[in-house]
Order: structure tokens, then C-alpha cells, then sequence
């Protein structure tokens, strides 16, 4: 198939195809999310979908087309972990076997989801990770499916757009996390036909901005660490890169801090759990709010996947980030009842303790004036300050950190 022929007809094809096999996942409208943004926000939920994220469409349209020669030998093909999972899950679905080559590194949650649909993982050095897929495929003869770069895989991808304008025409923009580039290029080869006057615009990490970096002529450079691990790739596809430089308006970067902001965001107030990756899409509209202004945006939650002590670890720092967690170090004599008194203080200011400790030893001034250092959870910032000024109107000497 060439670049040229994924056309909605293909994207069409792939949605009958893979119909009995995935969910037919919600469009959803977020009032506050709208309101947060400036833009009416309607959010495709991928998280929801089989594997937990958008992987399987893909994967299961390029599955499902094999000859029958070629599923008796298998399928392979290198992951960090949604794609894994998704062919895994399409090869268990068609009868055939999958292989995954996957980094050391990969989460152990996403390595024993995809051994959990049946397949053979093979881990490996993550700077070999093509290298050692082909190694493995000349031995045994599987046949190769590219995580992105594979027109099928893309036409499967492009069925998430497709149900996006089947459920809203008039969407104006789409917001598209972008990795290799699989699904952006899906969408806007289906959106577009659709609706040549709906924009498309992708959003990768900051630190791997490769698709960015192509369509401005750059050498891509990427690399360091990224909540959104499902889009951290070195390089885009070649055929998704030349879709977008056709569909898309831009592909804008964000910031870690932003991305971590948007799982928040999508925890506290939609009651939905995303990875990076899936909520990537939401911190460009969080970053880039004029972008988007008054327009109706369509945001492909892209996937769920996100380690558990990771989302509480980013839980944890948007307290901190938004001043509802901070720590109090207060310096106050040694004498009986002090501890208990400025505890008492901290609670009639609406402040709760979550965490104490009692410093003797380190970083006090003096052996009878030890610091106390408060974990407290508050309403806000603003209630911070409130209980801060209640503690120095009290006399009791405070910092916050």
C-alpha cells in the first residue's frame, strides 16, 4: 500500500475489519476541562480500549490481512509496551503467535501484560532493540509489523478519527500525542477526507520532539527522561512523516511538568486515569491555550497504561505543584507541650498533618531551639498563606518549603 492510498476508504475498511474486536470507545464533553482550557473539550477515550490504549486497532487490522502462510509462522515486532500488548492481543485474537522484543527497561506491569496474552518476550538491550528483532526473524521467520511505520497499522490507528467525526462533524481541531507518528497520520488521513476544513496538530515531549524537528529541517536530537514513554521514540516513520507534512497544521512540544499536569487534571477532574503519553494531547491545550481558544477540540486520550507507583508519585507532586501539600519547618523551644501546641495551631487553621519529624541533631541553630518539620495537606494556596499567618501571628517561627 502506498502512501498515497491510505485513504478514508482504507481507514473505512480497517473500522469493518477490527469492529467485533475492540471497543467502540466514548467521545466525551469535560464542562471543566472547557472552561480550564478556553476550548469545548471532547475527549476520545483510547484509555478505555482493549489493552488500554489505541495499540490494538492497529495491530489487529494488520493481523487480521496475513496469509495464512504467514500466520503460521508469527508475527514480531519491537515495544516498550502498548504495542506489545496490542499485537499480543491481536495475535492470541487471529490465531497466531507473537514475539516481542522489548527493552530491559520496560515497565515489569507492561512486560507482563503482553506475556499475559500469550506472547514470547524477549528482553533485551534497548540500543539493539531493531537489531536484535532482526537476529531473532532471520532465525525463526515471523513476519515483521512495525509498531508504526506500517500502512495497515496506520489504517487501523486512523479508525479512532474516523469514529471522532462519525460522532461530532463539526470538530474543528484534533490534538494528537505523537510518537512514531502511526496514529496522528491515521487521523488525519481519515479526519481530513471527512472534513478538509478540520485542523490537525500533534504534540510531542519536549525531549523527544523528532517529528517536530523533521518538519522544521532539523537534526533530530532527542533524549532524557519522560513521563510520556509511549511517545519517546528516536525518529518518526517515514510514511507517517510524509502524511503529516501533507494533513497536519503543527506539532507543538510541551514540557514534562505540563504532561504531568494534564494526568491530574484527568484524574481530579474527569475520574480518568491516562499515561503520559494519553494525556499529552491535554497539556497542549494547557500550554498552548491561544492555539485553540473557542474552538471545538478532539483529544485522543491515547492510552492507560501508566505505572501505579508513577501516577503516585505525579499525584503526590500536583499537590505539592499546586501548594495543597507543602512542608512547614518550624523552629520552637525545647520545652514540654511545644510540639503539641503547634499542632494544635496547624489543625485550627484547617491544616492536616500528614507526616512529622522532630530534628535534634542536624540543621538547628541551637541544641534548645530544635526544628519540627510538618508535612500538611491544605485546601490550596491560598489557604497556605492563611495558615502561615496564623502560625507567625502566634509568635512561632515558620518556613515553608
Amino acid at each position: 500500500m502506498a502512501v498515497d492510498t491510505i485513504t478514508l476508504e482504507d481507514v473505512k475498511a480497517a473500522a469493518a475489519r477490527i469492529r467485533p474486536h475492540v471497543h467502540r470507545t466514548p467521545l466525551l464533553h469535560s464542562a471543566t476541562l472547557s472552561e480550564l482550557s478556553g476550548a469545548d473539550l471532547r475527549l476520545k477515550a483510547e484509555n478505555l480500549q482493549k489493552t488500554g490504549s489505541f495499540k490494538p486497532r492497529g495491530g489487529i487490522n494488520a493481523t487480521l490481512q496475513l496469509a495464512p502462510e504467514e500466520r503460521s509462522r508469527g508475527v514480531i515486532s519491537i515495544s516498550a509496551g502498548n504495542h506489545a500488548a496490542a499485537l499480543a492481543f491481536a495475535a492470541r485474537m487471529a490465531g497466531t503467535h507473537a514475539t516481542l522484543v522489548m527493552p530491559e527497561t520496560a515497565s515489569l506491569s507492561k512486560i507482563a501484560a503482553t506475556r499475559g496474552y500469550g506472547a514470547e518476550v524477549v528482553l533485551v538491550d534497548g540500543r539493539r532493540l531493531m537489531e536484535s528483532m532482526e537476529e531473532i526473524q532471520r532465525e525463526q521467520g515471523q513476519t515483521f509489523i512495525h509498531p508504526f511505520d506500517h500502512p495497515q497499522v496506520i489504517a487501523g490507528q486512523g479508525t479512532v478519527g474516523l469514529e471522532m467525526l462519525e460522532a461530532i462533524p463539526a470538530l474543528d481541531v484534533i490534538v494528537v500525542p505523537v510518537g512514531g507518528g502511526g496514529l496522528i497520520a491515521g487521523i488525519a488521513s481519515a479526519a481530513r477526507a471527512l472534513n478538509p476544513k478540520i485542523r490537525i496538530y500533534g504534540v510531542e515531549s519536549r525531549t523527544y520532539p523528532s517529528m517536530h524537528q523533521r518538519l522544521a529541517g532539523e537534526p533530530v536530537k532527542v533524549g532524557g527522561d519522560t513521563i510520556a514513554e509511549g511517545i519517546a521514540v528516536k525518529d518518526v516513520g517515514d510514511t507517517a512523516f510524509d502524511i503529516v507534512k501533507q494533513q497536519v497544521e503543527d506539532v507543538v512540544v510541551v514540557a514534562e511538568e505540563t504532561i504531568e499536569r494534564a494526568v491530574v487534571a484527568l484524574i481530579e477532574i474527569e475520574k480518568t486515569v491516562a499515561e503520559g503519553a494519553g494525556a499529552a494531547a491535554l497539556a497542549a491545550l494547557l500550554e498552548h491555550p491561544q492555539r485553540f481558544a473557542g474552538k471545538r477540540v478532539g483529544l485522543p486520550i491515547s492510552g492507560g497504561n501508566i505505572d501505579s507507583r508513577v501516577l503516585a508519585s505525579v499525584l503526590m507532586r500536583g499537590l505539592v505543584r499546586d501548594a495543597r501539600l507543602v512542608r512547614l519547618q518550624v523552629t520552637m523551644p525545647d520545652v514540654s507541650g511545644s510540639l503539641a501546641k503547634v499542632a494544635q495551631l496547624i489543625a485550627d487553621a484547617g491544616g492536616n498533618i500528614v507526616e512529622v519529624q522532630h530534628q535534634r541533631i542536624f540543621c538547628t541553630a541551637s541544641v534548645r531551639s530544635p526544628e519540627v518539620e510538618f508535612l500538611v495537606e491544605t485546601r490550596d494556596s491560598e489557604h497556605t498563606r492563611a495558615l502561615v499567618r496564623s502560625l507567625e501571628e502566634k509568635g512561632i517561627r515558620v518556613s515553608v518549603s
